[in-house]
């Protein structure tokens, strides 16, 4: 290996992938060292530096010349598959002329070269943020180099019992056209508990995923329901609908493909289909929810889902279940006010209890996306976390739902002061002064207007008692683990009590549960109390939803819920969280725990009762926090009342 420094400056710089370069002789090509021993090979002439012009770094020998490599160019070099770009100090890319007197000096400025798209940056982070672009978007191979780097390989990922193979960049929806996000394990399987509990009331069910991506979720469907679902996995993208018949074959799942609404109406009249064929179509969402009807849909669009409910409800069986995940948090967790009111026509500020209130948002859409199709809605679970909003309904075919889920939207008046909240009467005339329909006195105390008005909101209750009971026995049946905890929690907090008196042998005590108006089937129900599903419900079964959902309307869980943290004193110790669910317990409220907030409570108390009782149970923090109790024992010495607040202070 000779090395020649001359022929190498006069070479475009983007060829120095490495601090050296060197030819080969005998074959004619150029090959690339991935190591610092493999620099260059010494020897007793002077050789110039192949990335610095003369007049920075003269030629000098091969032990001067090693060190220079190694500690300007080889040190701060960018790696990239077995490559390194180092950095490079040849006119290639000068920077602005400076002007000093009547002289003009033309400063050449350091750089890096890309491997991939030969672009020219000045700094490192740059440029690795730059190859980081690269990689997302699935550009790994290099354009300038003779061997090209090595394609990564599909990478197969475990999930429930079901692999899926993706792709490199499976993590970035933008990039990539089989998204997999490992984050929404739980999502998945509290869809999953859903639909194993509709299957449980009715069998088959022709069950929908409307956006596959990898067909993680319809896999998960048929690989563990098996003849009890029919499932048909969509996706408009023709490389996702790939990926997914490879995922099919992958799990040993039939597939039966239709590309064309020609094909679909062929399909229709094909009524002998094995049950463990999966049904993958290539369409738009909207046009396959139109051709066909579904029990079970389940909508998981990148961002809002509000452009698929009309196509969703239209088709959609009696007492069906569909199932929405909303992405994006940004408008409805209130950071981007105008998005929100552009996609879901609502108002809405931050709040203490915003999760809750995105919830409710996507409800109120969903309602009356319904109430379109003359259908009404049952909500059966409504969840809130970081990464996602969680809806999941059963329909109820006919305009009377229609007419009383509607009802429920109303507005919400929200006190900025205290962040007391009430949603508004019902009825169409307009109040004198509403702000007498909040608790708190804030607007007599305070100048000025105290309170907004959002929405509009659902108003209902946002769980279903029995179907959530009855989920967490699936859940405890298929081995999930991480859905377990929360529906737990969302049991607890459909009754509005605490965990302590929460007791999992006790899901199925009750021979008949009733859940809008009609009887479902349970393991201990009778075969007399199990009323047909898929038909129209009489007028006499209509009659007994409407007068239960009256009946249920004080049973309902309380709205919203209290942040402790929020509201609590200064200068005073808190009781923990748990014992002041049993103080307010013992004044006679109802309370629980929320899953919205770890630290939320949801109560029928008062806010001002709300932060009595807390202050009650409070202690002075001098005192070091010592036993919990009512503030007896100490002397106060002045007391007054902080109306800004909407609440009383007792300062010793």
């Amino acid at each position: 290996m000779v090395f020649v420094g001359f022929f190498l400056k006069h070479l475009p710089s983007f060829f120095f992938l490495l601090a050296c370069i060197s030819i080969n002789m005998s074959g004619n090509y150029i090959s690339c060292v991935s190591r610092t021993s493999w620099l260059f090979v010494f020897s007793d002439e002077k050789k110039p530096c192949p990335l610095c012009p003369e007049e920075k770094f003269k030629a000098c020998y091969s032990h001067k010349l090693h060190r220079h490599l190694q500690n300007l160019h080889w040190k701060v070099s960018v790696a990239f598959e077995g490559y390194r770009m180092c950095i490079c100090h040849l006119p290639c890319h000068p920077v602005k002329p400076n002007l000093i007197g009547d002289q003009t000096f033309s400063k050449m400025g350091a750089h890096y070269h890309c491997i991939i798209c030969s672009a020219t940056i000045t700094r490192r982070t740059d440029m690795i943020g730059h190859i980081n672009r690269h990689v997302n978007k699935g550009e790994t191979e290099s354009r300038f180099i003779t061997i090209p780097a090595p394609k990564s390989s599909h990478e197969v990922l475990k999930e429930s019992a079901t692999d899926v193979q993706v792709l490199p960049n499976y993590s970035t929806p933008q990039k990539t056209d089989s998204y997999f996000n490992p984050k929404m394990k739980l999502n998945r399987q509290l869809i999953f508990c859903a639909l194993a509990v509709l299957a449980e009331e009715r069998k088959p069910i022709e069950c929908l995923d409307a956006f596959g991506a990898t067909g993680i979720m319809g896999l998960q469907w048929a690989k563990h329901l098996r003849s009890s679902v029919k499932v048909t996995i969509n996706d408009c993208n023709e490389n996702s609908v790939t990926m997914i018949q490879e995922n099919c074959h992958l799990n040993k799942m039939k597939v039966k493909l239709h590309t064309k609404e020609q094909d679909y109406d062929e399909a229709m009249g094909d009524g002998g289909e094995n049950s463990d064929t999966i049904e993958v179509t290539k369409m738009d969402a909207n046009v396959i929810m139109h051709l066909r009807s579904f029990d079970f849909i389940h909508l998981d669009p990148f961002g809002t889902s509000v452009n698929y409910l009309d196509s969703a409800f239209r088709n959609v069986r009696n007492l069906g279940i569909v199932s929405l995940t909303s992405t994006d948090i940004s408008s409805l967790y209130a950071k981007a006010q105008h998005v929100a009111l552009r996609h879901y026509g609502c108002n809405i500020v931050r709040t203490e209890y915003y999760k809750e209130l995105a919830a409710r948002i996507v409800i109120a859409a969903v309602t009356r996306a319904a109430a379109r199709c003359n259908k009404g809605i049952e909500v059966l679970l409504a969840v809130a976390l970081e990464h996602f909003v969680l809806v999941v309904v059963r329909v109820l075919r006919g305009p009377s739902p229609a007419d009383d889920s509607a009802k429920k939207i109303r507005y919400l008046i929200h006190c900025q002061w205290c962040e007391e909240r009430i949603f508004q009467k019902e009825g169409n005339m307009v109040e004198e002064n509403p702000y007498q329909q909040l608790p708190c006195d804030c607007h007599g105390s305070m100048p000025g207007k105290t309170a907004v008005v959002l929405g509009p909101l659902w108003s209902g209750a946002l769980f279903n008692t029995g179907f959530l009971r009855r989920m967490l026995f699936e859940a405890v049946q298929y081995g999930l683990d991480e859905a377990q905890p929360l529906l737990k929690t969302l049991v607890c907090e459909a009754d509005c009590t605490t965990l302590k008196h929460f007791s999992i042998h006790s899901l199925y005590d009750e021979n008949k549960q009733e859940e809008c108006g009609v009887y479902i089937k349970t393991p201990n129900t009778s075969a007399e109390s199990y009323l047909v599903h898929g038909k129209r419900k009489s007028d006499e079964v209509i009659r007994n939803a409407a007068k239960r959902q009256k009946s249920e309307n004080s049973a309902e869980h309380p709205a919203f819920y209290y942040n402790i943290h929020r509201h609590s004193i200064k200068g005073m110790n808190m009781p923990k969280l748990n014992k002041f669910l049993n103080y307010l317990s013992e004044a006679g409220y109802r309370v629980s725990r929320t899953h919205f907030d770890p630290m939320g409570v949801r109560t029928n108390a008062p806010l001002a009762q709300f932060k009595t009782i807390l202050m009650k149970y409070s202690t002075p923090t001098y005192l070091g926090g010592q036993a919990e109790g009512p503030l007896l024992a100490f002397t106060v010495t002045s007391t007054f009342t902080l109306r800004h607040c909407g609440c009383s202070r007792v300062f010793v």
